[in-house]
């Protein structure tokens, strides 16, 4: 009897599992001419298949699926036909379409995620409305005399609008930092060459929302996704900032020139038309040499395809750094800080831990930072092949 009892609070305990992480979505559209309607889960940039479901005479529809976190889904028929659902395990989702296309009109219960992206929804597409509406008067004022008088108010006010919409997307993500919702705030679009979010400073928003929904969310793909983002903004940003810094303060140009082991002078510059890893380390690191073991198979492989390697090295001692280049028989260019107490070249291209480095294409145009070990591989794989 106890068997039995034990038996069945086993089967108890299951179906509340299943009920807690089972989705549900019933609907109507009473207006649709097709006979199914399709449930894509989208995973990052990729859909998948969940379901299909059809659509009865009342117009009513329904799925019942499982997930273990909140998901983006889309539901319609054709990319230009379809909502977008942000559905959390447990919730009973209602929705209720009374529009000709499913996205004209809609009403959702029981799903406060989709109920917010239909808020950002509706907040972009009037905004979008205003600026078709504005595009049309400037097209019109272009073509009448008096145009130069119009076109700085036009353009004040476009700029107005794409001001008015950041700050109320900024305000969005500021009040719902825990839900996916923010991610989709973060990626909106006026148009395909214009996002909400342009400027650099908006990074940040990207990292709140990263942090706050990694931290909730450890193993969700999508604020992995987010996280992977940022930081590949972060990076570009750095880079933009060398380059400008390149171009803007000469007297501190990124070329360093300085005497190699042999005490000829050799300037980074030199080696235009190769593909040319800049690296800074010191023998003092384990993990420095034990990157250059690396290095010398990576040299050995791809330097006679135009491979070049131009490390720096910030030992406080000449003789140390002499002696670990010899009894490593470091193959590349090695040079030395002219006074590494006070690293200039280093401190240029902002070094912050050992071992650091930089990747410049042919043209001397820095396309990478900080690749080690596996991610240095792929980018030599795929410049030069296997």
């Amino acid at each position: 009897m106890k068997r039995i009892a034990a038996f069945s609070l086993l089967l108890m305990l299951i179906a509340a599992c299943s009920e807690r992480n089972s989705i549900r979505i019933n609907g109507n559209y009473l207006n649709s001419d097709h006979q199914k309607i399709y449930l894509d889960r989208i995973d990052v940039d990729t859909y998948v298949r969940i379901d299909s479901a059809k659509i009865r005479k009342n117009g009513n529809f329904s799925f019942r699926f499982n997930a273990t976190e909140p998901e983006f889904y889309q539901l319609g028929f054709a990319h230009s036909d379809f909502i977008t659902i942000l559905a959390e395990p447990g919730e009973k989702i209602k929705l209720t379409f009374n529009g000709k296309n499913l996205f004209e009109n809609y009403e959702v219960e029981g799903s406060d995620g989709t109920a917010k992206l239909k808020k950002l929804d509706i907040v972009l597409a009037e905004t979008k409305r205003k600026i078709d509406s504005l595009r049309t008067v400037y097209e019109s004022a272009s073509k009448s005399p008096g145009f130069e008088l119009k076109e700085t108010k036009l353009n004040d006010e476009y700029l107005s609008l794409l001001k008015g919409q950041r700050n109320k997307s900024i305000e969005f993500i500021l009040g719902n930092l825990n839900s996916f919702a923010s991610v989709k705030a973060l990626y909106q679009r006026i148009d395909d060459n214009t996002s909400v979010f342009y400027e650099a400073r908006d990074l940040q928003f990207f990292k709140l929302v990263s942090d706050s929904l990694t931290f909730h969310f450890p193993n969700s793909k999508q604020a992995k996704a987010l996280k992977k983002d940022f930081e590949k903004g972060m990076n570009q940003l750095f880079l933009n900032q060398i380059e400008f810094a390149a171009r803007n303060a000469p007297e501190l140009k990124l070329d360093p020139d300085l005497k190699d082991i042999s005490g000829k002078r050799v300037v980074l510059s030199s080696l235009r038309g190769k593909y040319v890893l800049l690296s800074f380390w010191t023998s003092t690191s384990e993990q420095c040499v034990a990157e250059n073991l690396i290095l010398k198979t990576y040299y050995q492989k791809y330097h006679s395809k135009g491979f070049e390697i131009y490390q720096v090295n910030l030992d406080a001692n000449e003789t140390t750094w002499r002696k670990a280049v010899k009894f490593d028989e470091l193959p590349w260019i090695s040079v030395r800080e002219e006074n590494p107490a006070n690293p200039v070249n280093a401190r240029l291209y902002n070094v912050q831990e050992l071992p650091a480095n930089y990747f410049y294409d042919k043209n001397g145009t820095i396309i990478a930072k900080d690749l080690h070990e596996k991610n240095l591989q792929i980018k030599l794989v795929q410049l030069f092949g296997n």
